[in-house]
C-alpha cells in the first residue's frame, strides 16, 4: 500500500474494459463453452439496484497474490560508518549479515485464459536487500498456484505474472478508460487486509488526478470506492465489466480508506502490460530537464493562464533538452502539439513517446513564443534518476550507504568518500571542472578527524598526484604503504576557502 502526501496510499494500478471469459469450470463459475464471452449485465440508467450479477461474472478472474521474500539483515551496528570493518573483524561471524523471511499480500486479475496476471510492481518487487523467492496465486475458490514474474516496470508500478498451470482460467480484458466520466459507478474487487474476494462500490471522483507526487505517471482515476491495504493491484471495473483502472494508492491520514482512492488508468496500463507480457523492456523518451509546476503567482507574474505550462529549473548536460536549446527559465507550454497542464504534464507526454522521436516543443522565453525541436533520449532507470537527483548536504550527519564505501580508504584513512559528480559540485559551490573526490563521513577517532577534515571537503590530490576518482585515492594509499610511508599528503578544498595540504597518518 502506498502513501500519498506523506499519508497512507494503497498502491493500485489502472486497468481497462473487461469482459470475463472462462475456460475449465472453476467452482460454481462456468461458461457454456471455453471461448465464449459471458453476457454482460448492464444495469438501467441511474443507481444500480444491485451489483450482484456483475460481481458474480467478474470475481472469478480476480486473485489474491502472496510473495515470500528472503531479506538480508545487517547485524553490524556501525554499518555505513568507518567503524564497520573494524567491528566485523573483531566480532567475526557474529557480525555477518543474517537473513529472515518476509511476506507481502496484494491483489491482481487474470487477463488471458492461459493465466497471465496483472498486478502492481510494489506487490511483488523486493526491496534492495531482499530476494523474491516465491509467488503464490490464490483463486476465489481457494485453489493455489505457483506463479512466476514475467515482467515488471517500476515507473508505472505495473507487473505481469504467469500462473504455472496448463488449465484454462477465467479472465477479464482492458477497456477504454478515456471514455470514463466523473460520477459514473465503479466496482473494486480485491484482497484488503488479507480478506480475499472483497467487493466495494463507488463513483469516479476525477478522471485524471495529479497527486503532486511528481513523475511521469502521476495521473490517476480517483474514486470513493473503498480501497485499503491489500487492494493494490486489483481491478477497478465499470458497469459493463470493463477494467478501467488498477487500484494503486489511497490518500489517508489514518491508514484506512477515507474515500479517496487512486487507480492507474487502463489507457496507460494496457500498452505497458502488452510489452511486459512478452518480456520486453519498456523504453521511454527523456528530455533531461528539472521542472516546476506553474503556481498561481508564477502564472500571474508572467501573464499566463493558470494550469498551463511548466517552468524549466535546470537542463542536464549533454541531454536532448540541451541539444534542442532549452534554457532554465523557459516555460514549456506544448509538446508534440499537446498542451502541458497539471493533468497532462511534460513528464507524462515525453515518457509516452519512444526514444529517438523528434518532437516540436513550444515554449515562452522572455515573453516571446518559440518552437524548438528535440530528439528524445532514453529515460534512465529509476536508480539512475535517483542518483542524478541526489542531494549532498555538507551539514548532514546521515551515514553513507555501505555499498558506496571503499573499504581500503575507510580502514586506512578513516574516511568515506564518493565521486564528485556535477550535481555534488553545484551543491558544494565549486565549478564543475573541479576534479577530485568528496568526503562523505569521517571517523571521529581517525587522524583525519584530528586534522580537521570533515564531510563536504574535496580531496584534490594525494602525494602530489591528482585525484579524479575513488580508485585513484585507493591507488595512492596502496603506493604509499608499498613505499613504507606512514602517512599521505592530501590537498583538500573546502567551500569558500583556498585549498590546503594536510598530512594524514595511515592506520
Amino acid at each position: 500500500m502506498r502513501y500519498v502526501y506523506g499519508l497512507t496510499s494503497a498502491l493500485l494500478v489502472g486497468g481497462a474494459a473487461v469482459s470475463l471469459i472462462t475456460g475449465q469450470p472453476a467452482g460454481a463459475q462456468v461458461a457454456q463453452n471455453d471461448t465464449s464471452v459471458m453476457s454482460r449485465v448492464v444495469p438501467r440508467a441511474g443507481a444500480p439496484e444491485s451489483f450482484a450479477d456483475l460481481t458474480e461474472q467478474l470475481q472469478p478472474a480476480v486473485v489474491n497474490i502472496a510473495t515470500r521474500q528472503r531479506v538480508q539483515v545487517n547485524n553490524n551496528p556501525f554499518a555505513g560508518t568507518p567503524f564497520a570493518d573494524l567491528f566485523n573483524r573483531r566480532r567475526g561471524e557474529d557480525a555477518q549479515p543474517r537473513t529472515r523471511e518476509a511476506q507481502s499480500l496484494g491483489s491482481g486479475f487474470i487477463i488471458s485464459s492461459d493465466g497471465f496476471v496483472v498486478t502492481n510492481n510494489h506487490v511483488v518487487a523486493p526491496n534492495n536487500r531482499a530476494t523474491l523467492e516465491e509467488i503464490t496465486i490464490t483463486m476465489p475458490d481457494g485453489t493455489e498456484y505457483e506463479a512466476e514474474l514475467v515482467g515488471a516496470d517500476a515507473p508505472s508500478d505495473l507487473a505481469v505474472l504467469k500462473i504455472k498451470s496448463n488449465r484454462e482460467f477465467p479472465f477479464v480484458q482492458f477497456g477504454d478508460s478515456a471514455e470514463a466520466r466523473v460520477g459514473e459507478w465503479v466496482v473494486a474487487i480485491g484482497n484488503p487486509f488479507g480478506l480475499g474476494g472483497t467487493v466495494t462500490s463507488g463513483i469516479i471522483s476525477a478522471v485524471y488526478r495529479n497527486t503532486g507526487q511528481g513523475g511521469a505517471y502521476d495521473r490517476y482515476i480517483q474514486t470513493d470506492a473503498s480501497i485499503n491495504r491489500g487492494n493494490s493491484g486489483g481491478p477497478l471495473f465499470d458497469m459493463q465489466g470493463n477494467v478501467i483502472g488498477i487500484n494503486n494508492a489511497i490518500f489517508s491520514p489514518s491508514g484506512g480508506s477515507v474515500g479517496i482512492g487512486f487507480a492507474i488508468p487502463a489507457e496507460i496500463a494496457s500498452p505497458i502490460v502488452d510489452k511486459l507480457k512478452t518480456g520486453a523492456e519498456v523504453e521511454r523518451g527523456f528530455l533531461g530537464v528539472s521542472l516546476q509546476a506553474m503556481d498561481d503567482d508564477t502564472a500571474d507574474s508572467l501573464g499566463l493562464p493558470r494550469n498551463r505550462g511548466e517552468l524549466v529549473q535546470s537542463v542536464q548536460d549533454d541531454s536532448a533538452a540541451e541539444r534542442a536549446g532549452l534554457q532554465p527559465g523557459d516555460i514549456v507550454t506544448k509538446v508534440n502539439g499537446r498542451d502541458v497542464t497539471s493533468e497532462q504534464t511534460l513528464s507524462f507526454l515525453v515518457a509516452n513517446l519512444e526514444p529517438g522521436t523528434r518532437v516540436p516543443i513550444e515554449l515562452l522565453r522572455n515573453g516571446r513564443t518559440l518552437t524548438v525541436s528535440a530528439t528524445l533520449g532514453k529515460r534512465p532507470s529509476e536508480a539512475e534518476l535517483a542518483q542524478q537527483a541526489q542531494v549532498f548536504d555538507p551539514e548532514s550527519d546521515e551515514p553513507m550507504n555501505p555499498d558506496e564505501t571503499d573499504d581500503t580508504i575507510a580502514e586506512k584513512l578513516g574516511l568515506q568518500v564518493l565521486a564528485l559528480t556535477p550535481q555534488i559540485s553545484r551543491q558544494l559551490g565549486v565549478g564543475e571542472e573541479t576534479a577530485g573526490v568528496v568526503i562523505g563521513a569521517v571517523d571521529p577517532n581517525s587522524d583525519a578527524a584530528r586534522k580537521g577534515l570533515r564531510r563536504g571537503d574535496i580531496i584534490l590530490s594525494a602525494n602530489y598526484e591528482a585525484i579524479a576518482s575513488v580508485d585513484d585515492l585507493r591507488t595512492r594509499i596502496t603506493e604509499a604503504e608499498a613505499d613504507g610511508r606512514e602517512a599521505v599528503l592530501l590537498r583538500v578544498q573546502r567551500r569558500a576557502t583556498p585549498p590546503r595540504y594536510v598530512g594524514v597518518r595511515l592506520r
